[in-house]
């Protein structure tokens, strides 16, 4: 790592957002009513074009052992009584939305999240997805996929799942290092995740991701190039290279290991470059921010012909401008809104029994969020945007490229008269050119740290 890239580490290694929507969700209207969520998603609902569909991500919270790295929701137990009664709840918030919706809504895509969705019994997680298409109708183009632990991913749950529909499955390796697992207290050997890879190639699964994370406590260059080498040897057709977000203020499992145990920042950058050179060098195409697929993978393929998009999901092939969220915590998008799930197992089923919907909090997008928000997903996708047009021009755009002129000085981007492009310097900041173009945040500085650092 040269010097200057050294000082634009120290100069832009700031708290900000992943950009996974806009607003973000600590910006959010908090005193958005359901009604005028559910009206915002009918309307946007019943002007879908006749093959656009919908998409769904259902949240499964329950974990045997509590990872200490992790930021998600979730319940720690090890009492499976509890899957049934939790998987019909979320059935019943479905019907909630289809009879709302009055009809069968066209389905897409599907992502089952935790927590640990092998967790559920085979049988349980194929009941759930039998009551939940049977109340839509299923697309002829489908992204079904699932996060899998590779100690809980049998036969049984591959099997089970591609049998109604799923062709790719996330599997959460995290690192191969046995110290730094052990920091996190998500052991397991390189054996389980062959397996559990192998198997799902058996069942006709399509596409395998691994999550791999960098800035773990305890990892180093040679452990990380031991972990990368032994992840390409299995050629998942997708990975995901996640920073390790510390925010210990907000997930106390993450005092577990002492700060100085992390790698710092200009380390933790060369990890990131470690990993990336051996992703490029084995033939794998980055894509968007921390993501890399093989070259006839869908991903890959959306990123070509620049229909990548980015979502509470992530990164995804498929473009929907509904995204309903079933279970604990989970967003919902109807593009001009959103709505978060209350946060608790408890509550949740509580509020789903007495047939209601179980609402936290939401926003209704302004004509100003909205065009910022359609900027930030460019950046995120494609790492250009323009307003040509005076529909994607409002009154953020001037100070967002006032804000922006020391990083073109710093060569990390490109200003146009009608718009901006990043520079490969400036990919690994796409989330600081963001920020520029985030009026909630400029107007609102947090008093407190909500976001990880953005390097």
């Amino acid at each position: 790592m040269s010097l200057s890239d050294s000082k634009l580490l120290q100069k832009y290694n700031v708290a900000g957002p992943r950009y996974t929507s806009y607003p973000t969700v600590p910006y959010w209207e908090q005193n958005i009513e359901a009604q005028t969520w559910l009206l915002q998603l009918k309307k946007t609902y019943d002007n879908l074009q006749e093959n656009e569909g919908i998409s769904l991500y259902i949240h499964l919270p329950f974990c045997e052992k509590l990872c200490t790295y992790c930021g998600c929701n979730k319940h720690i137990t090890k009492n499976h009584t509890l899957e049934l009664p939790h998987i019909n709840c979320i059935i019943k918030e479905w019907k909630l939305y289809t009879d709302f919706l009055k009809g069968k809504p066209l389905i897409k895509e599907i992502h089952l999240g935790g927590g640990t969705p092998t967790f559920f019994s085979p049988e349980n997680l194929k009941y759930l997805m039998h009551q939940i298409l049977s109340m839509g109708r299923i697309s002829e183009y489908t992204e079904f996929s699932f996060e899998g632990h590779p100690n809980s991913t049998t036969l049984n749950h591959l099997e089970a799942l591609n049998s109604v529909g799923f062709k790719r499955i996330s599997l959460g390796v995290q690192d191969f290092n046995e110290k730094v697992q052990k920091a996190i207290n998500r052991v397991q050997s390189f054996k389980q995740v062959k397996n559990a890879t192998e198997n799902a190639r058996k069942c006709g699964y399509t596409s395998v991701n691994f999550d791999l994370i960098y800035g773990l406590p305890f990892q180093t260059v040679e452990t990380m190039q031991d972990t990368i080498t032994k992840a390409i040897a299995l050629k998942p057709e997708r990975i995901a290279f996640y920073s390790y977000a510390h925010v210990p203020w907000l997930k106390p499992s993450q005092r577990g290991y002492s700060e100085d145990d992390l790698p710092q920042t200009a380390i933790k950058r060369q990890l990131y470059e470690t990993g990336k050179n051996m992703f490029l060098e084995a033939g794998y195409i980055e894509i968007g921010m921390d993501h890399f697929a093989l070259p006839k993978d869908a991903l890959c393929e959306a990123m070509l012909s620049q229909k990548l998009h980015r979502n509470f999901m992530g990164y995804t092939p498929t473009h929907t401008p509904i995204m309903i969220g079933l279970g604990v915590s989970s967003i919902s998008d109807s593009w001009s809104a959103f709505a978060q799930n209350v946060k608790t197992v408890k509550e949740y089923e509580s509020i789903v029994c007495k047939n209601e919907f179980p609402f936290l909090k939401g926003h209704l997008l302004t004509s100003e969020d909205l065009i910022l928000r359609k900027h930030i997903l460019n950046l995120m996708c494609r790492f250009e945007t323009n307003w040509n047009e005076p529909q994607d021009f409002c009154t953020q755009i001037p100070l967002a490229i006032e804000k922006l002129k020391e990083a073109q000085n710093d060569k990390l981007l490109i200003i146009t008269p009608h718009g901006i492009k990043l520079t490969v310097q400036g990919i690994p900041f796409v989330r600081n050119i963001c920020m520029a173009f985030d009026a909630r945040l400029m107007l609102n500085t947090p008093q407190t740290q909500l976001f990880s650092s953005t390097v």
